[in-house]
């Protein structure tokens, strides 16, 4: 059961006046309502590739993607309350238009036990978001919806990462196998679905904008989510699932936890 309902924040509590200056933060959530609410799209991907498994497609209809669909309708009624202005309707269509040609079975990994692995590279990815906009934020509202998400998706990780490890004992996936799902679903947490939503974000809020303003909005975006990022526990989450020993793992993390950082920056 979910923890938590849209019903439950109250945005009536909310003081536009102490964020809607921000223009960064509001490009953030922006930007991550539309993708949240495209989640459906992606799920239906996922639900064919384990049609086999009764018990996780069941989980990824039912729970997955409910809660996923709840974050967007979150985030979009934040946005509402703080920036009245804004014209969701139209940015989410031409985004979706965008967006779901990209939500296709030809991007999964080719073994089910490492898409899961990739799978929890995104939750990682998202988790992580949400704890640094939690850090970020100075508004109580924000900081609980943050809170909530967050935790949502530390939660859809610990269910995933479950599955993996039953999938990859039948798979025998090497450690080089898991790490290169892991690399390549990672190379691309930072690009694609955010910087596509920020484009159609900005061009109904800012119709007049120019390549540049483009690039520097989304280059201050990444910044803002890196001075905030929780890297520790992003790697520890990373590299979970290739089961290290730990002499192995404490060599490892220091490297990645600069690419991390690199990655939310360029």
């Amino acid at each position: 059961m979910a923890s938590w309902s849209v019903k439950d924040i109250p945005f009536a509590d909310i003081d536009p006046r102490t964020v809607e200056k921000d223009d960064i933060l509001f490009y953030v959530l922006a930007s991550a309502s539309m993708v949240e609410s495209g989640s459906d799209t992606y799920t239906r991907n996922l639900v064919a590739y384990y049609g086999d498994n009764d018990d996780l497609a069941r989980w990824l209809a039912l729970q997955w993607e409910p809660e996923e669909l709840q974050h967007g309708s979150a985030l979009r009624a934040y946005i509402e309350h703080v920036w009245p202005d804004f014209d969701w309707d139209t940015a989410y269509r031409t985004f979706f238009a965008d967006y779901a040609q990209r939500c296709t079975l030809d991007e999964l990994e080719p073994t089910q036990g490492l898409e899961l692995a990739a799978r929890c590279v995104v939750e990682m990815g998202t988790a992580s978001l949400y704890r640094s906009l939690q850090a970020y934020a100075s508004e109580p509202v924000l900081r609980t919806l943050m809170d909530n998400i967050r935790s949502d998706e530390v939660r859809h990780y610990k269910y995933l990462y479950r599955y993996f490890c039953d999938y990859n004992a039948r798979e025998r996936n090497g450690r080089r196998a898991v790490f290169g799902a892991l690399l390549r679903r990672l190379m691309e947490i930072r690009n694609d679905d955010a910087d596509c939503a920020i484009r159609h974000v900005m061009a109904v809020r800012e119709p007049q904008a120019d390549a540049a303003r483009l690039a520097d909005v989304s280059r201050r975006t990444r910044l803002l989510i890196r001075r905030n990022l929780p890297v520790d526990m992003s790697v520890k989450m990373l590299l979970k699932p290739l089961d290290l020993p730990p002499r192995m793992q404490a060599g490892i993390e220091y490297p990645l936890n600069r690419l991390t950082r690199y990655l939310f920056l360029r």
